[in-house]
C-alpha cells in the first residue's frame, strides 16, 4: 500500500523499552493523539514485557521483518543502529518515518530524502525539505532533532531576531541522554562514593558523580566530543543561510533527568526585557519574569517548552549579554516528534 494512502493513526515505536522510548508514549496519550493502534517494539532482550498502551495492557515485541505491517507512521526512538538496520523495512511497508535518534539524519547520502523540523519554529524557519523532492513529500523521513539541537536552533531564531551576529552555547547533558544506563552508573557512582567505594565506570570510564566532564574515559564506549560534533552540524544544517549559527560545547553534568544550558550573545543594540520576550514569542520558549525563580533542571521537569531566565547584559561588554535556561531533555524532544506526527495526520485528513 503506498505510504500515502496509510491510516498514519496506527503507531509503532522502535525503542519503547528506552526512556525516550516510554516518554514518546506518555507525550501520545497527554496530548490524545488520535491513535487507532499502538505497536511497541524493542530487541528481544526486553520482548514480552509487559506495558500499557493508550490505557490497555499490551507487550512489547520483538522487532523483526514484518513488524511494520500495516503501521501508518514509525516513530525509532531507541537506538541510531535499530534506525539504520530498520527504517527501510518500515518504509517498504507503506510506513512513514520518524527519526528521534538522530542517526537517519546522518545517512544522507544512502537516504538523501530527510526533512529536518522543528514545529515550534515552523513560523521563522519552516522545516527543511529533503534534498530532491521538489516539495514532494514521497518517502520523506521525517528527523525530529533531539533536544539539544532544539535548544540551539529556537536561541538563534530568537537571538538573531535581536541583531546577534555570533553566539556561543554551553550546554550541560544529563545522565539521561545516555539512556537507562546512564542513570544507573550515576546512581551507581553517587551511593559508591558516599560509602568509600570503589566506582563503577563502564559507560562514562569516569567519575560522572559529583564531577563536570569535557569528555569521557579512553574506555568509554560513548564520545562526548563526537556528540558535541552531531549537535553542532545538525544545528548548522537547520539554520545555514537563515540564522545566525551558534558555536556549541557540550559539558557532561552530573544530574540525572534536564538540559540546562547557558549562552552568550554580542548583540547590536542594547535591549530590554520586552524585547526579549517578543522576539521568543511563539518558539516554545517561557521567559521567567524579573523576580521570579530562575529554571532549573528540576524545575522543568515534565515542561514541553524551553524555560529561559530575565536575560543579563555583559559588564564589560557593549551590547553582550547572558541567557540561562533549561528544559526536559525527554519531554522537549519527544514533544517534538509528536508535533510532526500532529501535522502529518492532519495533512492527511485535508
Amino acid at each position: 500500500m503506498p505510504a500515502g494512502n496509510r491510516d498514519l493513526r496506527r503507531i509503532a515505536i522502535v525503542g519503547a523499552s528506552s526512556l525516550l522510548g516510554k516518554e514518546l508514549k506518555q507525550v501520545l496519550e497527554d496530548r490524545n493523539f488520535p491513535a487507532t493502534d499502538f505497536v511497541l517494539l524493542d530487541d528481544t532482550v526486553v520482548a514480552g514485557t509487559l506495558t500499557e498502551a493508550a490505557g490497555e495492557a499490551t507487550f512489547i515485541r520483538a522487532l523483526e521483518e514484518d513488524s511494520f505491517e500495516g503501521s501508518g507512521l514509525v516513530f525509532f526512538a531507541g537506538t541510531g543502529s535499530d534506525a539504520q538496520r530498520n527504517w527501510q523495512t518500515a518504509q517498504r511497508s507503506g510506513a512513514t518515518v520518524i527519526d528521534l535518534t538522530g542517526a537517519l539524519a546522518e545517512l544522507e547520502e544512502t537516504a538523501p530524502l530527510v526533512s529536518r523540523w522543528i514545529p515550534s519554529l515552523t513560523a521563522v524557519l519552516p522545516p527543511l525539505p529533503a534534498k530532491g523532492t521538489n516539495g514532494s513529500s514521497t518517502r520523506v523521513i521525517y528527523s525530529s532533532p533531539g533536544a539539544a539541537v532544539v535548544i540551539a536552533c529556537t536561541l538563534a531564531a530568537g537571538l538573531g531576531k535581536l541583531g546577534a551576529e555570533h553566539f556561543s552555547l554551553v550546554l550541560f547533558p544529563p545522565v539521561s541522554e545516555r539512556d537507562q544506563s546512564g542513570i544507573e552508573e550515576l546512581e551507581a557512582q553517587t551511593a559508591s562514593l558516599l560509602s568509600f567505594r570503589e566506582i563503577a565506570k563502564t559507560v562514562f570510564d569516569e567519575q560522572v558523580a559529583f564531577n563536570l566532564l569535557e569528555r569521557y574515559g579512553a574506555e568509554s564506549p560513548l564520545d562526548l566530543a563526537r556528540t558535541r560534533n552531531s549537535v553542532a552540524r545538525e544545528t548548522h544544517r537547520f539554520l545555514t543561510g537563515r540564522t545566525v549559527i551558534p558555536a556549541i560545547q557540550l559539558v557532561q553534568a552530573p544530574v540525572f533527568y534536564g538540559y540546562a544550558f547557558s549562552a552568550f550573545a554580542q548583540l547590536d543594540s542594547e535591549v530590554s526585557s520586552e524585547q526579549l520576550a517578543a522576539a521568543f514569542a511563539n518558539l516554545g520558549v517561557k521567559i521567567a519574569a524579573v523576580g521570579d525563580p530562575r529554571p532549573t533542571n528540576v524545575s522543568v521537569t515534565g515542561e514541553t517548552e524551553i524555560a529561559l531566565a530575565p536575560i543579563r547584559p555583559d559588564p564589560n561588554i557593549k551590547g553582550g549579554v547572558w541567557v540561562w535556561g533549561a528544559a526536559d531533555n525527554l519531554r522537549l524532544s519527544a514533544n517534538n516528534a509528536v508535533r510532526i506526527a500532529e501535522e502529518l495526520v492532519g495533512k492527511s485528513r485535508s
